[in-house]
């Protein structure tokens, strides 16, 4: 027995083990607690319950003056839901002429739609909290750019106001600009209730036009344009569809599922040992922290959890079990051939990698294909078989590879029928 080798392999295997039952059951050390991975991991609006709306523009309208009218809804409703309290919702386009919603976790329903529908209210409002214009009184609003101090051009976001509010921002200016103190001088400006930026008047604007300053770079501004353009949904939407899912039907579907998955997982573990025996142990532990390498990823880029990407998650490890049975197979056919343990390990490994690689890269082109033209749950579905897709070909090739090396270095099992001869 080589002491050195099996020191590390038994480490290896302990620290995999502490991470997998931290990740099931957390880490409660007193002043130190981690929450479990299904606590850290969000979850989609199947699971965690919610609102779901897609909204569908009523106009013959098309080109690029419908994608500025649908950004702006969006703008606005992204606006809206930031005032619910809605952790991480999903506003995306879909079509050339409709926005999904997806609002998880949500308690009060009938709000969300209520606040979603109704017109929104932009305001320019002085220090005394006098309405100076209003939205209705913007004509344009756009990204311009103007020189700053360095002499370089800066992004900036131009006005234009129609007649009305052209006087009466004029007006409004000559006196604010008149005052002392630069708190004095502020013109809020406020969206539903909110302010969403609050420039300080530095001269009299007389000629209908106004350019807010501000440290933007070009989204930041562009961001800030569409919303003072809309001073009320800029497009007619109506709700196609609606549907709102409750908490406790979504748990129950995660609790299923995690349950559907661990017996899934545990037929694969013993289906590898008995098949492989010692390989197959070695699959075991790799295809464990496949699972840990996947969960992270999720947890560390934010991904939410869907049915569809537990099916995703699912599809995936069996990814990673066929690479491994691709990979043991190449090995068997290299001890047939009359090469010694160490030999047939390196040799089936190099002979089984094109064929792991050519399925994996396949598989990963669907699910790119599935993540950029799909919709939410296929979305979802194409996001969790990629992450999976990546863990596998990490696992298959390099972390199954390394231990089983290390664990024959080890001396612990010589007989080489138990590696598949």
């Amino acid at each position: 027995m080589n002491l050195k080798n099996t020191i590390v392999f038994i480490l290896i295997i302990a620290l995999v083990g502490a991470v997998a039952y931290g990740a099931i059951y957390g880490v409660d050390l007193g002043k130190i607690k981690l929450p479990t991975a299904r606590e850290k991991i969000g979850l989609g609006l199947d699971l965690a319950g919610g609102v779901y709306v897609l909204l569908e523009a009523q106009t013959d309208e098309t080109g690029p003056d419908l994608d500025k009218k649908i950004d702006q809804a969006m703008a606005i409703i992204r606006q809206r839901v930031d005032g619910l309290g809605v952790s991480e919702p999903n506003i995306v386009k879909e079509g050339n002429k409709r926005i999904r919603i997806e609002l998880a976790g949500l308690s009060d329903t009938q709000q969300a739609f209520d606040m979603i529908g109704k017109t929104a209210q932009l305001q320019f409002v002085d220090p005394e909290g006098n309405v100076v214009v209003t939205g209705k009184n913007v004509k344009k609003s756009e990204v311009a750019f103007q020189k700053g101090s360095t002499g370089a051009e800066q992004p900036v976001v131009s006005l234009d106001f129609d007649k009305e509010g052209a006087k009466s921002f004029a007006e409004a200016t000559a006196r604010l600009s008149a005052k002392t103190a630069d708190q004095d001088k502020v013109i809020f400006i406020v969206l539903d209730d909110k302010v969403i930026s609050s420039p300080v008047v530095r001269t009299t604007i007389n000629e209908g036009r106004a350019f807010i300053e501000g440290g933007f770079d070009v989204q930041s501004a562009s961001e800030l344009a569409t919303l003072i353009r809309a001073g009320a949904l800029p497009v007619e939407l109506k709700e196609v569809q609606t549907s709102v899912i409750g908490p406790t039907l979504g748990l129950e579907s995660l609790d299923r599922s995690i349950y559907a998955g661990a017996i899934g997982l545990a037929l694969i573990f013993l289906f590898m040992l008995i098949m492989y025996r010692i390989p197959g142990l070695i699959a075991d532990i790799a295809l464990t922290i496949y699972v840990l390498l996947v969960f992270g990823i999720m947890i560390t880029l934010g991904v939410k959890l869907t049915l569809p990407g537990i099916a995703g998650l699912i599809l995936s490890i069996g990814m990673a079990v066929d690479a491994n049975v691709i990979i043991y197979e190449r090995i068997k056919e290299e001890f047939k051939l009359g090469k010694t343990l160490r030999a047939a390990v390196d040799s089936g490994f190099k002979r089984a990698l094109s064929s792991v690689l050519d399925a994996n890269v396949t598989t990963f082109i669907a699910g790119l294909v599935l993540y950029y033209f799909g919709t939410g749950p296929i979305k979802g579905f194409g996001v969790t078989l990629i992450i999976g897709i990546v863990a596998s070909m990490i696992t298959a090739v390099f972390i199954t590879k390394f231990l089983l090396k290390l664990f024959i270095r080890t001396n612990i099992v010589k007989n080489t029928k138990l590696y598949g001869a």
